[in-house]
């Protein structure tokens, strides 16, 4: 996926940011939210967290495996 490096490191860039955006939600949702609608979001978050790391990131650094930040699985 995403065959110049430039476009892929923004690409990775992008969705981390957009990972960290989602997972910062998960708090809000917890303070202000009931558990039942709390657990139903944090099911969606999920699905969309493990989409972008298989479906958008690890094909990325499969590609380009030296702008795969440290620490990343």
């Amino acid at each position: 996926m995403f065959e110049k490096k430039d476009v892929a490191k923004r690409i990775s860039e992008l969705m981390l940011s957009i990972g960290k955006e989602v997972d910062d939600s998960l708090a809000f949702v917890q303070a202000s939210c009931s558990p039942d609608e709390y657990e139903a979001y944090k099911d969606f978050v999920s699905k969309i967290m493990t989409s972008i790391l298989l479906d958008v990131l690890n094909p990325v650094y499969q590609r380009h495996p030296d702008i795969k930040p440290p620490g990343l699985l």
